[in-house]
């Protein structure tokens, strides 16, 4: 579907770089190299969570969901499972794709989320947790974050997918996304967002969240609804972590986990 394959070049000093830049303000989006499916340009230009804006863009909604990964493209080329299933819950208010092996379970939505919510979790065929997709969420209101606390984010992977969404000043189109925020390590998540991360390349946390339309509820599919900068004594699982930003796009770019996560994601269909 006119994906692009960009050759696996990452340099851990062109990677630092990036640190580097997102630490000093900058607040460019990226795009990881990729060849499955969806495609989306490689050129500069403000596509949301994984956009690159053109000079002088910083600070505009659609250019301010994340640093930017030196490498661009539309999906992972990591092998995916040979058969495939689709899940669709009983009232036909959400379908996915999945690995015809892996588990998509119902299980009862969590207190606080409003009439007809779903939640599904999904493992792969060793029981492994994947992901979680939940709907019928509340009103996320902006979590609190001292300039002291935030940290360092690079969008290492971001696609962008067809699904109902709020538009505001404080929403970009969504996109599925791969993103790591730097602690101690580099820790990262997958997910669907539409949610503006941070202006200047830094976030005390960032959300795998679609904030939809008023009165419809939003909803999340992906490891974590957040992921921040954990500390030693905390635990990391499910949110991936990595020595190196070259670790990360690796996990992007060749991981059959991680091209059967992106397929699943980018299939999802809503309707609210």
């Amino acid at each position: 579907m006119g994906a692009k394959r960009i050759p696996l070049s990452f340099s851990i000093a062109v990677l630092a770089a990036v640190v580097a830049i997102a630490a000093a303000g900058c607040s460019a989006d990226g795009k990881a190299g990729s060849t499955w499916t969806a495609g989306t340009s490689t050129a500069p230009g403000p596509s949301g969570a994984g956009a690159v804006p053109p000079s002088g863009a910083s600070g505009s909604p659609s250019a301010s969901a994340g640093a930017s990964s030196p490498s661009a493209g539309a999906a992972t080329s990591g092998a995916t499972a040979a058969a495939w299933k689709t899940y669709t819950d009983a009232a036909k208010t959400v379908s996915f794709d999945l690995p015809s092996d892996w588990i998509a379970q119902s299980l009862a939505p969590d207190a606080g989320t409003l009439p007809g919510a779903l939640k599904i979790v999904v493992k792969d065929s060793k029981g492994t947790y994947m992901a979680t997709l939940e709907t019928g969420l509340p009103a996320a209101s902006p979590a609190a974050c001292d300039d002291a606390a935030k940290r360092p984010y690079v969008v290492v992977s971001s696609v962008p997918v067809d699904l109902p969404h709020a538009d505001s000043d404080s929403t970009i189109p969504p996109h599925v996304v791969f993103r790591v925020i730097q602690g101690y390590k580099f820790f990262g998540s997958y997910g669907i967002t539409n949610m503006v991360a941070g202006t200047d390349g830094k976030a005390c946390e960032l959300r795998n969240l679609v904030a939809a339309p008023a009165g419809k509820g939003n909803y999340s599919f992906g490891d974590m609804s957040a992921i921040h900068a954990f500390a030693t004594d905390e635990v990391v699982a499910p949110a991936k972590s990595f020595d190196t930003l070259d670790q990360a796009a690796k996990y992007v770019d060749d991981s059959s986990e991680f091209a059967n996560v992106q397929r699943m994601l980018l299939s999802l269909k809503v309707n609210l």
